[in-house]
């Protein structure tokens, strides 16, 4: 178990939700560059959808770790607040 300040697990997670921003962004931006050249070189087929899903897959990923509480760090909260508990009480 880490011995982190309530700061420093603040930091960790903004960090991680500024990590998804950058990785958001990126995406965007290639992924609008990819369909700019698709429609010049080969509008009749439009294979930017191919990676705009693979890509999309690992941002919907990127987005729940970010974004959606750890069941883990959660679980690791509740015991830890329940040990303080029974501490308070013998």
């Amino acid at each position: 178990m880490t011995d982190q300040t309530p700061y420093q697990r603040a930091r960790k997670r903004a960090l991680t939700k500024f990590g998804f921003y950058k990785h958001f962004a990126i995406y965007f931006g290639v992924i609008t560059l990819l369909i700019v050249i698709n429609l010049i070189t080969s509008p009749q087929y439009h294979w930017y959808i191919w990676p705009m899903v693979g890509w999309g897959v690992a941002i919907a990923i990127h987005a729940a770790k970010a974004f959606l509480p750890s069941s883990e760090e959660t679980l690791i909260e509740r015991l830890t607040e329940k040990e303080i508990e029974k501490d308070q009480f013998q």
